[in-house]
């Protein structure tokens, strides 16, 4: 609803538009969602409107077609199955994923021509299946083609089936800078289908995990102490405690989305990348050898220990939070935050002002007071973060 409101300031005459859009979307799990028998696509597809035939078109991460190599002839006979409801306009199309995908500015401009090219409209929908970065692009030629076409997410890491494949954003990197070209916009659906997480490699499993301790750590002490319990059928990558693991992590997320009062992050505060200001600048220090889970792991033990020092929160309580990201798999040190300018500062430290200069307004941190319990800072004290720099290397080298 909305309505228009006139004022007089200064003699000037101001309509006020107002109104609001309601977001709604499905976050659905299943397993196998192109066995003949499962109908988790169609109602996908079919939710609004059941009356027509539904158009869609299909792009695959090519690490999820080299590790399963029949997905492309199994959704084409899923389409040919259920062609009264459902219209795969083209074969699925293949395209290599991982951060490199969001490097190529041909790739979004070829693939927006080809959504043109194949008639593809506002009521059409462009099924995403990878893992994160891979989303995040076809997300983005989906918001930007016809100004938003219907984006299905079927995210098949764990990273993205517990975080960002649940979210609202849509990315690219350009000029260097990570996701400067992006835009909010929610996806018409999301399928996680735990069917594809037994395709990942023992690295890729465990990375994902670190998103939802950060999540516990900033929002639920209660499943902090849950994944403590689990630490051990983790680290086995035991499905019934990965699929609570995603599950519950991909609730909060939601939860912090739908209620956290920012979910287009127009405010200067983002608690659900509390670690990630230093994860990012690793990330991109190391060329993204070090993945994005892994970093952030690094992330949220430098700033748990950050926390403790500067008095918010509970000494051991950093002993405790490291001490399950190790079980979990994690190494907590790496020499890249060793690197140096040439003006000799660490360049690990330039992470904070990118942060600042991507959120716009003033420099604003996520710690914690507590394990559950987040708390917006503006500002960091360089000594603190060099001395629990030197506190997680000694640990490192002690272990």
């Amino acid at each position: 609803m909305g309505e228009v409101e006139t004022e007089l300031q200064s003699g000037t005459d101001v309509y006020m538009q107002q109104f609001s859009v309601p977001f709604a979307y499905p976050v659905y799990f299943t397993k196998n969602m192109f066995a003949a028998d499962n109908e988790v696509f169609i109602k996908a597809l079919t939710r609004l409107e059941s009356h027509r035939l539904h158009r869609f078109v299909t792009f695959i991460d090519a690490g999820v077609a080299d590790a399963l190599p029949n997905l492309a002839d199994d959704i084409a006979n899923y389409a040919q199955a259920n062609a009264e409801t459902i219209d795969l306009v083209t074969a699925p199309e293949i395209i290599s994923g991982g951060e490199g995908v969001k490097n190529d500015p041909d790739l979004v401009a070829r693939l927006q021509k080809q959504m043109l090219d194949l008639g593809i409209d506002r009521h059409s929908f462009v099924m995403a299946i990878g893992g994160g970065a891979f989303l995040d692009m076809i997300g983005y030629v989906a918001a930007t083609t016809h100004r938003g076409l219907r984006l299905i997410r079927v995210p098949t890491t764990v990273l993205a089936q517990n975080d960002s494949g649940v979210g609202v954003k849509t990315g690219v990197n350009a000029w260097g800078s990570k996701n400067l070209l992006g835009s909010f916009a929610p996806p018409f659906a999301v399928i996680n289908d735990s069917a594809y997480l037994a395709s990942l490699n023992e690295r890729d499993r465990r990375a994902g995990m670190a998103e939802a301790v950060k999540v516990a750590l900033i929002r639920d002490g209660s499943f902090f102490a849950t994944l403590e319990a689990n630490a051990e059928a983790l680290a086995r990558f035991d499905p019934p405690a990965v699929n609570h693991l995603i599950r519950r992590c991909a609730e909060l997320h939601m939860h912090q989305i739908a209620f956290g009062g920012d979910p287009f992050e127009a405010g200067s505060a983002r608690p659900l990348d509390y670690g990630h200001w230093s994860a990012h600048k690793l990330e991109s220090i190391t060329d993204h050898a070090v993945r994005h889970g892994e970093a952030v792991a690094i992330g949220l033990a430098l700033d748990t220990r950050y926390s403790v020092t500067k008095g918010l929160l509970g000494a051991g309580n950093e002993d405790r939070v490291c001490a399950l990201l190790e079980k979990l798999g994690f190494e907590l040190w790496h020499p890249a935050l060793e690197m140096r300018n040439e003006d000799g500062s660490l360049t690990i430290l330039a992470g904070l002002r990118e942060f600042r200069e991507h959120l716009g307004g003033e420099l604003t941190i996520t710690l914690l007071t507590g394990i559950g319990t987040g708390h917006e800072v503006n500002e960091m004290d360089e000594a603190l973060i060099l001395d629990s720099l030197a506190w997680l290397k000694n640990r490192a080298t002690v272990k």
